[in-house]
């Protein structure tokens, strides 16, 4: 894990040595510019107070307007239910994968609340800030359980206090830093470039400060691109 992370923060220093690169932000702080409803509701997303809060019903996702292949991307959260699960797509396909599965198929990284695995009973096997492809995207773990890759130190906070997350992604490889220290990982992903989504699963969680630095585009097949949706 350790040499891939390696790898890639080479590359982006060797990046910003040749050239600058600014963080621009996805989210305004006032309204939803910049995202569409894939398939939740009017009442599911709003803003207040500069949050992005998310009801968690019904169901499924909100996409980003544009596609991103490399990139740094921060984000804060909070749950603010015992037990919420959320979480953010990448390189998704910015769709519902169908009727009977509201969410969309991408590779996620995984917002969980503490209290989750002892409430479903899965102490010894679920942590917060999971990566894994979803609906049959494939790629290969770095600390593997099963598909997934957990995070290898426990590092969020509880329900109602925020969480920082910075997922760096480039070339089918994705890092996870979980509150200031790189704790994941996942590589060779079937997807390199695709849509942002945010998930409503069940649970009010809060969202804040999203930033991204896209990174330049590497050599790409055109099996690796998701499909475009029109807005």
């Amino acid at each position: 894990m350790k040499s891939h992370l390696f790898i890639i923060l080479f590359c982006i220093c060797q990046i910003l040595s040749a050239q600058e690169l600014q963080f621009k932000s996805l989210f305004n702080g006032k309204d939803l510019t910049g995202w569409i409803d894939v398939n939740t509701s009017p009442e599911t997303w709003r803003v207040e107070n500069g949050e992005l809060i998310c009801s968690g019903l019904p169901i499924g996702v909100m996409r980003s307007d544009k596609q991103y292949e490399n990139f740094v991307l921060e984000i804060e959260w909070k749950h603010m239910e015992a037990g919420g699960n959320s979480g953010i797509f990448i390189w998704s396909e910015g769709t519902a994968f169908s009727d009977e599965e509201p969410l969309t198929k991408a590779m996620e990284v995984q917002m969980l609340d503490l209290e989750w695995a002892t409430i479903h009973d899965r102490t010894d096997d679920y942590v917060h800030g999971e990566l894994f492809p979803t609906m049959g995207m494939t790629a290969t773990p770095d600390n593997p359980r099963g598909n997934r890759s957990k995070s290898i130190e426990k590092r969020c906070k509880g329900k109602g206090e925020w969480n920082k997350y910075v997922v760096v992604a480039v070339d089918g490889a994705v890092k996870l830093s979980v509150n200031g220290k790189f704790v994941n990982g996942i590589r060779d992903s079937q997807r390199k470039k695709g849509y942002f989504c945010l998930e409503a699963e069940g649970a009010e969680i809060h969202f804040r400060n999203i930033r991204i630095m896209e990174l330049p585009g590497g050599v790409i097949a055109e099996d690796q691109i998701a499909p475009l949706v029109e807005n």
